[in-house]
Formats: C-alpha cells, sequence, structure tokens
C-alpha cells in the first residue's frame, strides 16, 4: 500500500478516463477531499479533460461540494448515476446539453458493479421496463448528446428484460474510515458501506488504480478481519483526511454509524405543516412487523412519527443505501439511518427489494397523472434522478406516494406526468397495491387511473379538490374524511392502530 496526498492521487486522472465515485449522497462515505483536489487540479492546469463520472447514488451537498467539484465546462464530458438532486451544477450542465448526462436507477447501477466485477456481460433485470429508463421510452438519456445506448431491451425465455451494459473504469476514489499499513480498510464511523468492495473490485478487473480516503492509518494486522471492507489486495494508493466529516453536515453521529443507540426520545419530532399531517397519514398504512422502505422526501417523516409514537420498534423502516431497522434519517443527511439494527451493504438491500421483499414502499411524488403514473426524476427546469425509486416503486406489495396536492399553487396531480418514473398500468398488471396521499385527500390506484378515496375534513370535492387538479379523478362511492388525528398536534395513539391490524404473517412453514 502506498500513501499519497490528496493532489498527489488527482495528477494520476488523465484525459478521457472514467471516474468511478464511491458514497452516497450529503457526504456519506463521499471520497470529497479527492473530489475537491480534481477540481482544483482542472482550474489551475486545465486538466483532466473529457472525463466521464460514473456514481451510482447521487453525490454532494446540494451546492459545490461531492460531484459539484467536477461542474466544470470542459473537464465533465459524460455522467452516469443514480440521481442529480445531491449536484445542482452538473444537473445545470445537463440541462444545458453542456454534458451528455444519464439517470439510470440506483439499484440496477449498484448491482452493475457486481456484474462488472465478476466480468460478467452486464445485468439483466426488469427494473426499469416501462419507466424513462427503458429504450422505448428514452433509455434513461437526461441530455440531447446523450445518444449512446447504455440500456437494452432483451427477451429471455418468453419474458422482457432489460439490459444494463458494463463500464470500463480507469480510476476509483472510495472513502472508508481506517486503513492499515497493508492498505486493507474499514468503514466503522461511515453511515452505510454501499459497494465499495464491488467498485473496488471492477475498477482491479479493468486494470484501474483505486485510491481510498480514509480518516487515519493503523498498524498492520491491527483491523479485524470482519471490520475490513476493501481488502489491501485492491488497494493502490490511501489518501488521509484526518477532518474527514462523517457527512456534510454531521461531523460525527454513532447513531449513524451503530456504535450505540441513541434514546428514542432524541430522535427529532416533526413540527406543524403539510410535511407531518403527510407522514402522519401515510404512518397508518403501517401493521405490525412490516417491513418497509423509506424513499427520500417527505416520507422520511414516518420515522420520526413511529419514534414519537413509541412504534419504532413494531415495524422494520429501511432505506436503499443498506440501513435495515432504526429510524431513517430525512433532509440532506438521507440515506443515514438512527439507530439501525443492520447495516448490508447497498447491492444485498436492493436484491431483497427487487425479490419482493418489501411489503410497504413510502416514496414522494412531484407529479402525478390521470394514468397513475408517478414523475420524480425530472419535471419543468429540475433534474433529479430516480435514485432508488423505480427498484423500491417495482418490487414492493405496495406502495404508497406522498406529497402536497399542489406547489406554488400549480396542481401535482397533471394529465401527464412530464418523465414516467413509476408506470401505474405496469402496476395494475402485477397487481399492486398502490395509494397516492396528499395533504388534502388520498387516492389509490383504480382500474382507469387515481380513485378519490378519502378528503381532508372540512374540505369539498368540487370546491377544494377538483380545481387543484390537472385532471378529474374517479371518486369513490364510499368517499371517507380523513382521520382528524392526522391533522391535531397531539399523538394518534398509532399503536393501538397497529394493534387493530393483523401482523405481518410468519412464514407457512411455522403455521
Amino acid at each position: 500500500m502506498r500513501r499519497a496526498t490528496a493532489e498527489e492521487a488527482a495528477a494520476l486522472v488523465r484525459d478521457g478516463d472514467t471516474l468511478l465515485i464511491g458514497g452516497s449522497g450529503g457526504g456519506h462515505a463521499v471520497p470529497d477531499a479527492l473530489l475537491a483536489a480534481l477540481g482544483r487540479r482542472f482550474r489551475d492546469s486545465g486538466a483532466p479533460r473529457a472525463i466521464t463520472a460514473l456514481h451510482p447514488v447521487g453525490v454532494g451537498d446540494g451546492a459545490d461540494r461531492g460531484l459539484g467539484h467536477l461542474a466544470q465546462r470542459g473537464m465533465l464530458k459524460r455522467n452516469v448515476a443514480g440521481s442529480y438532486v445531491n449536484s445542482p451544477p452538473v444537473a445545470a450542465m445537463a440541462l444545458a446539453d453542456e454534458i451528455e448526462a444519464w439517470s439510470l436507477p440506483q439499484g440496477a447501477l449498484s448491482q452493475l458493479m457486481r456484474e462488472m466485477a465478476a466480468g460478467r456481460p452486464g445485468l439483466m433485470t426488469k427494473t426499469g421496463l416501462h419507466t424513462f429508463v427503458d429504450p422505448r421510452m428514452g433509455g434513461g438519456a437526461q441530455s440531447p448528446s446523450a445518444t449512446e445506448a447504455l440500456v437494452e431491451v432483451v427477451q429471455f425465455r418468453g419474458e422482457e428484460y432489460l439490459f444494463y451494459k458494463p463500464f470500463h473504469v480507469d480510476v476509483a476514489f472510495l472513502r472508508g474510515t481506517t486503513a492499515d499499513e497493508d492498505g486493507n480498510v474499514s468503514m466503522e464511523k461511515e453511515a452505510v458501506t454501499l459497494e465499495m468492495l464491488s467498485e473496488a473490485q471492477a475498477t482491479k478487473r479493468c486494470g484501474g488504480l483505486v485510491v481510498v480516503q480514509v480518516e487515519r492509518i493503523a498498524r498492520s494486522g491491527s483491523i479485524h478481519p470482519k471490520m475490513v471492507k476493501i481488502p489491501g489486495i485492491l488497494v493502490d494508493l490511501v489518501v488521509v483526511e484526518p477532518g474527514q466529516w462523517q457527512t456534510f453536515e454531521t461531523f460525527y453521529s454513532p447513531a449513524y454509524s451503530g456504535e450505540f443507540r441513541i434514546p428514542v426520545d432524541d430522535i427529532p419530532r416533526l413540527g406543524p405543516g403539510p410535511r407531518r399531517v403527510v407522514a402522519r397519514r401515510g404512518a397508518l398504512e403501517l401493521f405490525r412487523g412490516a417491513i418497509c422502505n423509506l424513499g427520500s422526501g417527505i416520507f422520511t417523516g414516518i420515522g420520526n412519527v413511529a419514534a414519537e409514537e413509541g412504534v419504532l420498534d413494531a415495524v422494520c423502516l429501511t432505506n436503499e443505501q443498506g440501513n435495515i431497522g432504526g429510524a431513517p434519517a430525512s433532509g440532506g443527511e438521507a440515506g443515514a439511518a438512527m439507530n439501525p439494527q443492520a447495516q448490508v451493504d447497498q447491492p444485498y438491500q436492493f436484491d431483497f427489494y427487487d425479490g419482493g421483499g418489501l411489503d410497504l414502499a413510502f416514496l414522494s411524488f412531484a407529479e402525478f397523472d390521470a394514468e397513475g403514473n408517478v414523475n420524480v426524476s425530472r419535471f419543468g427546469n429540475k433534474l433529479i434522478g430516480p435514485g432508488g425509486f423505480i427498484n423500491i416503486s417495482q418490487g414492493a406489495r405496495t406502495c404508497i406516494f406522498g406529497g402536497t396536492l399542489t406547489a406554488g399553487g400549480k396542481p401535482k396531480a397533471v394529465a401527464q406526468v412530464e418523465q414516467v418514473t413509476f408506470s401505474g398500468r405496469y402496476a395494475r398488471d402485477r397487481g399492486q397495491q398502490v395509494l397516492y396521499v396528499t395533504d388534502r385527500a388520498v387516492f389509490r390506484l383504480g382500474a382507469e387511473g387515481p380513485v378519490l378515496v378519502e378528503i381532508a375534513p372540512g374540505l369539498d370535492v368540487a370546491r377544494d379538490i377538483l380545481p387543484a387538479m390537472g385532471f378529474r379523478p374517479a371518486v369513490a362511492p364510499d368517499l371517507r374524511v380523513m382521520d382528524a388525528r392526522i391533522f391535531a398536534n397531539a399523538p394518534m395513539n398509532l399503536a393501538a392502530v397497529l394493534a387493530a391490524k393483523p401482523p405481518r404473517p410468519s412464514s407457512p412453514r411455522l403455521a
């Protein structure tokens, strides 16, 4: 193992290279010191030029950190990512067609790293069918110059699949907590472990260079072998960054790393407003033992609601980055979890999701339409990307999409979504149960599209709901009033709600 400075490591990236970047969202295991050094090098010397950035998860602070360091004209030629929401400068370059840009499902990209590591042809999966990732609907391209077909439709044993092509990687920038003198890397202070191992393996198979940013160096043999996430045989350079923060917002939280659990009372309570209303209404769909995903956005508040109501341990909340149990974090730190019971590598979490392991998926919507389609990936002048949304929504037995009915006075229920991130028709064909929860009303996916099934207390359908929508939904004959408790400040007694429902069934072999 060789030690280097961030500047020395950045100097090894060449014109035209493909750079694989580890990490997630708002600083979780993001090698920001390496990215910053690479950005400085380009500003000072104009090199390297025309590189491709490849990262399964969006990486950035919503401003200029993370991938934002590379948002310089001439430096970045292409970007392939699960999400752009964390790096608005790069999203702006894509919208202006200054780079070739694709957004592909986070889970597919995560699992593709393993396929690349093994030298297999690519990833074949149903994830992304009938969404904007499907080549018949755009192939995930997010800029006019992104013309290469990265995804193909294939037939196998009479069924349709999508085939995600592999990439050649020249350099990987990864991150851990500790490296020993042999280059073995652990991640004990990180909130997530992601696919760091697969990314290192994939890079080495391509003959590429693996650079790992860490907080500290330990003596050879002093890291327990089960704590090693990236073996030293895969590591070329280690860059020590002693001031490394756990996230862009938090220096270190032991509740994120799993070092110890914080008291449930320390988990923040949601303040009043639509976010609390939608999260509390979503929480009414929980049942004892339910295995759930809380995607980034409005429904991350369900973890806060469950903690406030004392039912956090009655259900299992997860997020796609690999946390199982506890309360998934929200806002800029989405991807972490407070008090997780287990932390697994991200590809395995997506295996579980794709295999139908989720009872309930709580996901946000930017807009939904008369067909029941949902868009979270691109709307107006905003390029967000799907993140893990497509894997999660296509794999779960029941999907609950949440958001406000309007934004800035404009309807979020529209005649036709700008980009299909979730297909209502495909969901109906597969027998999924789908709800759309808003601050004013609740809709259920019916045979023709969303059906209005609940309305907030004191509101009138003709006066308060239909004028706020871009299409006229069917109205259920047994239209109900939303539970008044979700609008109040007092606890909802959610424990009693869960106790009145049948629990998650056990294995038939145990019946």
